[in-house]
């Protein structure tokens, strides 16, 4: 007997009404309170009201053109519906909810055209754009009046901004800017909906005025006239072609040729150029400049959370539907979900996925913070802001793509399939991985920090929040093990002191022997990634275990012990991961570790009776998730099978290719 479509299935009835703690409860609290759950649905009732966001044609089934023009339509729809809540954004601190980022997920199964114009061109407007300019294009920006991108990746340099090759030379006598790509490798490559659809962009570019190169600078371009939407003279743009995903998103080239703009279009918060050419900036141009750009960095760990979250929701559901294997005969077959091995891949990604919302929120305020620090001039807790930022995105990312394809793993054959959303969810935060800076790249980059952190603690300056367990280890503190919660973070940090130590240790000892510093420094980078991994580690362990005991403090005991047990879970798994480096920098034992093998396992089935609860709580609406398998009611294989029937292929029964092709060929005609 078939579901009807106000059925849920038994098993996940079953699951729910075993639950232990208030699923309402933990939703609030991952949301940051109870206002801010009310908030968002009420957000979600209202942008979901209509039938606006739904396809009748799965978007996979249509051709590259025809889903970039499905993904335009639906953006002005999504865009009309936001209008009055866009027009009231203003600062950066308005990007702070990710309700209007989490919610195009209903609309895209990919991404919109018009990501980068609110993820990157608006928020560079806020951050590098003077009150005069933010006055004149924030208004026509949220409007939509202008649609831009932001365009600073070329074809031959990326995460390395000074490389940059573009130029933007001023010419006094006109008051304008030349804007020029000079060689092949100089073609802007990658920004979103540059290929087709915006008309502005931020292009980043090597300024030049008085015959001196002042470094890259951003720039306000118009790219396209605002009615035709015909390129101007001096601009070639085009798409990029097929992508492993972000198909909807017309990735595209610019090409410019001596194109002028005017002197205001150069962003001036931070540097100008006066009419006469002369160059000035803010003593703390660098720092300035950069600040906005961790921005992007620090959103990407909660859409790192999210996406995870989501893959986690499919797969702990499927897994409660899906039966397999006969144990024992004549008994029914389990649910996937009681097997050990599932719990093993499937439980950490909900643990991992609470851990990033919480080291993402915990980050976005500490953003915050730097932002309102730099706005008074204080630019002293940029360096430590950049080294988290570069780091929790490199990780995050990595982990959460790591994880979602073992969500896809857990799902069988039916997580292949597109309509699971698995694949497009992978594609998404695969991609997350390399843009906005390379996994290595942003890892070195911490590395940097660490040293520098090294070498203050060893003079005995003080040092930043997140690192203070230098300190311990530079004064020789103790290495003893403790299976506690507390006692695994000190660990976890011991090990990325010891690692940062030793990686100061080599290249002293490079430079010692005549090697250059920047030679022993490249020579050291296998080390020095470690160790920066090392150190998000220990910054991830100890942010969620303090967060997590902060935001249940008023929580009801079921709450605060399933938080709890997800927790100790995630320590225990990554003790685990790690045996090798608690050996080499603790005094953990062979017996310790069989007693946190035994832990991890306890855990995993003290989690089991909750594990559907604890997906529920992140409460992604069924619009959002957009999968057969998830679904809140359960209705597998009865979606599965409407799906299927919505593909073209099935809406003749016999193709013509069977003429044209298979019936001359199986007759020897062909």
């Amino acid at each position: 007997m078939s579901l009807s479509k106000t059925e849920v299935n038994k098993d996940l009835l079953k699951e729910r009404s075993r639950c232990q703690f208030d699923i309402q409860e933990l939703t609030n609290v991952l949301d940051g309170g109870k206002r801010q759950t009310l908030r968002r649905k009420k957000m979600e009732d209202f942008v979901l009201s209509g039938d606006a966001h739904k396809d009748e044609v799965p978007d996979e089934c249509l051709s590259i053109k025809e889903r970039y023009e499905n993904a335009v339509k639906k953006s002005c729809l999504y865009g009309s519906m936001l209008r009055p809540k866009l027009l009231k954004m203003r600062g950066l601190d308005s990007f702070g909810t990710p309700t209007i980022r989490r919610l195009a997920d209903a609309y895209f199964k990919e991404i919109s055209p018009f990501l980068l114009h609110m993820g990157m061109f608006i928020p560079t407007i806020i951050g590098q754009g003077s009150p005069e300019q933010q006055a004149e294009w924030l208004p026509k920006a949220l409007s939509f009046q202008v649609i831009g991108t932001y365009a600073q990746t070329e074809l031959g340099h990326g995460t390395f901004i000074r490389g940059l090759e573009t130029t933007a030379t001023y010419d006094p006598n006109s008051e304008e800017f030349v804007l020029h790509s000079p060689t092949l490798s100089s073609y802007k490559w990658w920004a979103g909906g540059l290929g087709k659809t915006v008309n502005h962009c931020i292009v980043v570019a090597q300024l030049y005025t008085q015959g001196k190169c002042y470094g890259v600078h951003p720039f306000i371009v118009q790219i396209r006239d605002l009615e035709t939407h015909e390129p101007l003279p001096g601009i070639k743009v085009g798409e990029i072609g097929p992508k492993m995903g972000f198909n909807t998103a017309d990735n595209g080239f610019l090409i410019l040729d001596h194109y002028r703009i005017p002197r205001e279009n150069l962003l001036m918060k931070n540097a100008q150029v006066l009419k006469d050419g002369t160059y000035k900036k803010s003593s703390k141009h660098g720092k300035l400049a950069y600040g906005t750009m961790v921005f992007v960095r620090v959103t990407l760990v909660s859409d790192s959370a999210f996406n995870l979250a989501k893959a986690a929701t499919i797969a702990v559901r499927y897994s409660a539907i899906r039966r397999q294997s006969e144990i024992r005969p004549g008994e029914p077959e389990p649910q996937v979900l009681d097997y050990p091995t599932q719990q093993h891949k499937l439980f950490i990604s909900i643990a991992t996925a609470q851990a990033m919302q919480f080291t993402a929120n915990w980050l976005w305020a500490t953003f915050t913070k730097v932002q309102a620090d730099m706005i008074s001039g204080n630019t002293d807790t940029l360096p430590e802001l950049h080294a988290l930022a570069s780091c929790l995105k490199a990780v995050s990312t990595s982990d959460a793509a790591a994880y979602i394809e073992e969500c896809r793993f857990a799902c069988g054959g039916h997580g292949y399939m597109h309509s699971s959303r698995l694949p497009h969810i992978y594609s998404y935060v695969v991609a997350t991985r390399t843009y906005e800076g390379d996994y290595t790249v942003l890892l070195l980059q911490t590395a940097r920090f660490l040293v520098k952190a090294w070498e203050q603690t060893e003079s005995g300056n003080a040092t930043t929040p997140t690192i203070t367990y230098l300190n311990l280890a530079v004064n020789g503190g103790t290495n003893g093990w403790d299976n506690s919660a507390e006692g695994i973070i000190r660990a976890f940090e011991v090990i990325s002191a010891r690692r940062i130590k030793n990686c100061v240790e080599v290249i002293r000892q490079k430079v010692k022997s005549g090697v250059g510093y920047e030679d022993a420094w490249i020579q050291t980078t296998i080390q020095l990634t470690a160790a920066a991994e090392a150190h998000c580690r220990a910054v991830l362990l100890r942010v969620y275990f303090q967060e997590s005991r902060r935001l249940t403090t008023d929580s009801s005991d079921g709450v605060k012990r399933v938080v709890n047990q997800l927790v100790m879970l995630y320590l225990t798994y990554w003790c685990l991961q790690r045996t090798g480096d608690l050996l080499l920098y603790s005094s953990i034992s062979e017996k310790d570790i069989s007693v946190l093998q035994q832990r991890y396992e306890d855990l995993l089935t003290a989690i089991r009776p909750n594990a559907v609860g604890l997906v529920d709580a992140f409460d992604i609406r069924d619009e959002i998730l957009q999968s057969t398998l998830g679904a809140y009611d359960g209705r597998v294989y009865e979606r599965l099978v409407e799906e299927a029937m919505k593909t073209p292929l099935n809406a003749e029964t016999v193709n013509q290719s069977f003429h044209k092709y298979i019936k001359p060929y199986m007759q020897g005609k062909l």
